[in-house]
Parts: C-alpha cells; structure tokens; sequence
C-alpha cells in the first residue's frame, strides 16, 4: 500500500506543481492563457501558484487592514441572476451574477470538499499500517490527487505545533516561501491533521496564494488552529494575485480560504482581509463541525484515540491480507444523525480582538459549542458578516461591529440556540442588522428526516443596529427568542418577529426614524410580550396583524400624518392587551382595534397629547361593522316609535286632539242601498254598471236608520 501510494505520488508531483484547487471558471483575459482550464472543469496544464512564486519582493505589501470597497466590477456575488423569481415580501438577491460564474463556484465548492475527504482518507490509511510506516509519515507530506496537492501536517509523537518555518522546509521552500520584505507567500492547500496544530504567531504577514485558475487554503479536521499576534504585532492574513501584487478581489474562479472542521480554532489580534467565496464554509474564516451532532459520541482524546489505534492493529494483524487500508474511518453517530462528514465532531474556538475585512463571509460558524466572537471589527463582507449555522449552540457575541456586509450583520440561522449577541453594532448593512431564526427544518416527513422541532432560547442584548437597508432586527420563528436594551436607528422597520414565533420578549429598546414601523408583530406570531420599549418616529408604534400578544408600558411617538397610529391591531388577535401605554402623535387613532377580531383588551393608555386628525368618515369606519348596522337600526327604529307616540299622547292630553273627531253618528251617515240583483238599475249609491234583469228580492238599507 505504502510503495502503491508512493509511486502514485511521484508520478502526479510530475505532473502539478502546487496543490492548489484548479478554477473551473474561465480566467480572466490578463491571466496566462496557458493555465486556463478545459470545460469539463479539470485544467488542461498545471496552473500552480508555486512557478509564480516571485525570488524578490513584490511591488506592494499588504495593508494592515484594508478599508476601501473594492469597484462593483470587483465584487463578487452571493446569488446568480438567473435564480427564480421569489414574493415580494422576501428580500431580493444580494448580488447578481451569470448563471455560469454560480456553476462553476458551487463546482469549486464540490471539489474541495471532495479533495479534504479524499485527503483525511489517505493519511487514515497510511497511517492504519503502524511501526515503520506510520512514523515515516508523521512529518509534513505532499499528498496529490486529481483535486491538486496537499501539503499534510500529521500528529507529531512529540506533540510539537507546526509553524510556518516548518511549512517552508518543505522542499526546500518550494511551496511556502519567505520572501525579502519578512512575509510568507503560501502557494499549496495546508491540512492539519487530527491531533496536530498549526501556529502562527505575530508580527508575520501570510500571503495566500490565489490567482486565476488556482489557490490555497488551510484546513483542519480534528486538529488546532492558533493564530495568536498582540495589538502591536498583529498577524496579517490575506489572499495574493502574485501576477497583479495585490489581493484577489475576484472570487468568480475561486480565492484563498481558512476552515477548521472539527477541533478548535483560536485566532486574537488577527487581521485577515479578501478570503473566500460563495459557500459558508469556504467563505473567507470557517468554523464547522459535522452537520447533525449526536450526544451519542463526544470528541475522543489523545489516550482514547491510540486505544482505538491498537485495536484497529490488532484486527488487521488477525485478517488475513492486513485488512482494507484505503476504507475512510467512521465513528458512531446515533441514529437520525446521518452525516456527509464521516465523524461525528464540534467545533470550538475563539476569534477575539481582530479586524476581517472583504471576506465573503466574515465569519461563518456550524456545528460548533461554545464558540466565542469577541472584540472584533468585521467590514464590507461580500454576503453577510458573522453568519451562525446549524447546529451553532452555547455560543457567545459580544463586542463586535459589522459594518458594510451585502446581506445582514448578524445571521442566527435555523438550528442554532442559546446563542448570545451582548454590546455589538450592526451598520450599513444591506439588509438586516440583525436576524434570529429559530424555525424547524422541515414542516413534515422530508427527505432526510428533520425533527419538527423549533429552536430558540438565543437574545441580542445591549446592541445597535443603525441605518440598515431592511429591518434592524428581525425574528423568524422559534421559540423563547429575546431583544432587549437594544438600539434601533432607521431602516424600513425597526424589530419584525414573524413566522410563527413563539413567547419572544421585546423589552427595554429604543427605536427611532423608521420609515414605516416600529415594532410589527405578524403572520402567527403568539405570546408575545412587548414592553418599555421608547419608539419615535415613523407612523406607526406597534403594528399586530394576526397575532397575539401583550403590548404594556411602551412609550410611543409617532410622526404627525393623517395616517399614523400609535398600536394598531388587525386580523385575528384574540387574547392580546394593550395597556398603560403612553402615546403621543398627530394621526388617525393612537390605539386602532377597529379591524381586529377576537377579544382585545384595550384599557389604561395615556392618550392626552394624543390628536385626533381622522375625517368624519375615518372615525364612521372604525364602528361601521355589520352587527353595529343591525343594532343601530333596531334602535332607530324604537326611538322613532317612541318619539312619534309621545307626540300624540302629549296632544289628546291637551285636548288638542278627539280621538274620535272622525267618526260621525250612523244616522248622519250616507246610505247605501244595496240594489236588486234582479233589475236592470242600479242601486242608490251604487254607480255600477247596468245588470240583467233578475228574479225580484228583497231591497236592505244599510247605515241610514238605527
């Protein structure tokens, strides 16, 4: 197995130069025309950065921590153009490219992560065999494979970190270079192995390399990740075109990227700018555990991982043939946890003190416990900012501003819970400021058998969202969900809990100039509790449509337009109260319940310096309802009743009327003769017509005699 994968290796160092994964985009015109890939996504030739690797130092040097946007020519996007149409009450696409640009960046995505397993395959194998073999591999390895080479980092006996000394002895600096200005240039993909570290330590600039068709990466899977620098000798991280000297801005073909996936990752007084492209997870800084954890398996340590070696030895050593060396190694799950990542494995780590910059995610976190965002400046990431992911839990954000993201600020995205923002600023973001999704991934039976079950628990506390291009803070679904002390400056709305959210607490914020409104409850939303919330601006306070909730103790201003409301509820809202609430505006009505149904509890509200500014027919609206119709009329028609018999009594009390004034004696009546059937005459008092002659019978005066 050992000499098979040996010369396997030989003949590909042959053939590649470096390890870096080959872009299936088209290159762009300035790159050589030599290195560009064929269509069906593999490279026609070698297209490594390790040939262009300069002996001098570059041009220009990287900054510290870049702050200028790159040119709309150089931005990439998140979405591609030719994405179905979605409603209007969703967001639009974040960026639009070409349909092709999207294909061939989520086919990059594909061959990395079949390039990692591959890879983790390999050394589990090599490393399967024990005795001579195993100790010639723990020491830096160059594997190959039809993804690109791998410079392998495996577990030293001695437990020694690696740094990037180590990575440059390799080759004798073939593949990480030390260059005349004291930075290194990175040019092949680095895997940290389970049980092994890699370490940088500040001041030190990394250059990664990333140029039209290729680029490097640093990827963990069970080992560490220690990036630590000081506040004056910072480690530097950034992406590097080696043709252009400059960082890469062009994500379409592919860029340099960090992912831990599993282990633990650290990084203070980091500064890192122009990593990644189009996925979470390799989107710039990349911390992602399995996707399903089971509580059936924890993390195995050191003594239990070499248990588990002596045993897999043994069974090889009894198997006639040494057993299958080239299997990947798998460990219990549980059931329902089915997993692409063959282990089952959190993440963790600590990212404090540090500034990413133009990254395509600033930070993207999944599967992981207890990770902790702490002090950081994160600005003008391509899609969004800090983005928590599945299985995110018991992790903690405190201290760090996102600034200039495409998408929002801060994503805490279904299945994530017990995630705590405390003391951050969301600013010009292109959507939210700040977004708690707490929904069930799936609504029944699905094709990989999600539990039903919603999310929650998680809070933003004591932050500031301010001039974002949607909502400040918006919380879909889930369950316990919490925005408390917080700030609200601008955008469309200020806080919008949707989709069914269950006992979210909105208390103690303070919201001002939104365009529309400033808190909105809607679309199923139950139990809510808002309270000692101060909302300016905008024409509406609180808006609830088909939700219910409890809206106490608020102060609310609104701005003076014949249409403002102080809290308005409509649709089916039964349950809900709104009470001791101080409004102030000039509007239709401070409190509207007119469109609601249910039972509502509208009492106590300080509506003093509330004015009225609602048309006659405004104020009719709000009672006109079907059985106030019926009930006004029954009314009106008793009144009528009533006033027209009070009339007529009241005069033949007076004498003004004879009840009988009409009536005369029958004596002084006319009378009327009814004539002989039988004649031909008619009548007296009969002007009928003339009859036929009949038999002659009696004539009956009527009315003339008593």
């Amino acid at each position: 197995m050992n000499r098979s994968v040996a010369a396997a290796g030989a003949v590909l160092l042959c053939c590649l130069t470096i390890g870096v994964s080959p872009a299936v985009a088209a290159p762009s015109p300035s790159a050589d025309p030599s290195a560009s890939p064929s269509a069906n996504g593999k490279p026609k030739k070698d297209t490594g950065i390790a040939e262009t690797i300069p002996r001098s130092t570059p041009e220009t040097t990287p900054e510290a921590a870049p702050s200028a946007v790159p040119s709309s020519e150089a931005v990439p996007s998140a979405v591609p153009s030719a994405a179905p149409s979605i409603p209007s009450s969703e967001p639009e696409p974040l960026i639009k490219i070409s349909a092709e640009d999207a294909e061939s960046q989520a086919a990059l995505v594909d061959m990395e992560d079949q390039r990692i397993l591959q890879t983790r395959a390999a050394l589990t194998a090599l490393l399967q065999q024990g005795g001579f073999f195993a100790a010639q591999r723990k020491a830096p390895q160059i594997f190959s494979s039809s993804f690109g080479k791998t410079m392998v980092l495996p577990a030293r006996n001695d437990e020694r970190p690696y740094t990037l000394r180590d990575l440059q002895s390799v080759d004798n600096g073939k593949y990480v270079r030390l260059m005349t200005d004291g930075s290194y240039l990175l040019g092949i993909h680095v895997f940290v192995a389970d049980g092994a570290t890699l370490q940088l330590r500040g001041p030190v600039t990394l250059r990664m390399g990333s140029i039209p068709g290729s680029f490097s990466s640093i990827i963990t899977f069970g080992g560490n990740i220690d990036i630590k620098g000081t506040a004056t000798k910072p480690v530097r991280i950034t992406s590097w075109d080696v043709k252009a000297s400059k960082p890469d801005l062009d994500t379409s073909d592919g860029r340099a990227y960090i992912r831990a996936v599993g282990g633990q990752f650290d990084m203070v007084y980091g500064q890192v700018s122009d990593l990644g492209f189009w996925s979470g997870r390799t989107g710039g800084i990349a911390l992602t555990g399995t996707e399903r954890p089971s509580s059936a398996y924890r993390h195995r340590t050191k003594t239990q991982r070499h248990q588990d070696k002596a045993e897999r030895l043994a069974r090889n050593t009894k198997d006639e043939g040494g057993g299958n060396y080239g299997d990947v190694e798998t460990y219990p799950i549980g059931p329902g946890t089915a997993s692409h990542v063959p282990a089952d494995e959190l993440v963790t780590g600590k990212i404090a003190n540090s500034v990413i910059t133009r990254d395509a995610y600033g930070l993207f976190v999944s599967g992981s416990n207890q990770t902790q965002i702490v002090n950081n400046k994160i600005r003008d990431s391509i899609v969004h900012g800090v983005f928590m992911h599945r299985f995110a839990k018991n992790a903690t954000i405190s201290d760090t501003e996102v600034t200039g993201s495409g998408g929002d600020g801060f994503v805490l995205s279904r299945a994530t819970e017990k995630v705590q923002v405390n003391n951050c600023l969301a600013e010009n973001n292109g959507r939210n400021g700040f977004t708690l999704d707490g929904r069930a991934l799936a609504h029944g039976p699905s094709a990989s058998g999600e539990s039903l079950a919603v999310y929650g628990d998680s809070s933003v506390n004591n932050s500031v969202a301010k001039g974002n291009g949607r909502y400040g803070i918006e919380v879909m679904g889930g369950i316990r969900q919490a925005v408390q002390t917080s700030e609200v400056i601008g955008g469309d709305m200020g806080i919008v809990v949707r989709a069914g959210a269950e006992a979210v607490q909105l208390s103690g914020n303070k919201l001002s100039g939104q365009t529309r409104q400033g808190i909105a409850l809607r679309d199923g939303v139950s139990n809510a509790h808002v309270s000692g919330n101060t909302i300016t601006g905008g024409p509406t306070g609180v808006y609830m449509r088909d939700s219910n909730g409890q809206v106490i103790g608020n102060k609310i201003t609104t701005v003076k337009n014949p249409n403002a409301h102080g809290v308005t509820i409509v649709g089916a809202a039964d349950g809900s109260e709104v009470a001791r609430n101080t409004i102030v505006g000039a509007g239709t009505s401070a409190v509207s319940t007119a469109r609601s149904s249910g039972d509502v509890s509208d009492h106590n509200n300080d509506e003093e310096k509330w004015v009225d500014t609602s048309t006659f027919w405004s104020k009719a609206k709000r009672y006109v309802k079907p059985m106030n119709v019926i009930w006004a009329g029954v009314i009106l028609l008793i009144l009528v009743s009533a006033i027209r018999s009070r009339g007529v009594m009241e005069r033949r009390r007076n004498g003004i009327v004879d009840p009988y004034e009409l009536q005369k004696a029958m004596e002084d009546r006319p009378a009327w003769t009814l004539g002989n059937a039988a004649t031909s005459e008619p009548s007296s008092g009969f002007n009928g017509r003339h009859r036929p002659t009949q038999p002659a019978v009696p004539t009956v005066t009527v009315g003339g005699g008593r």
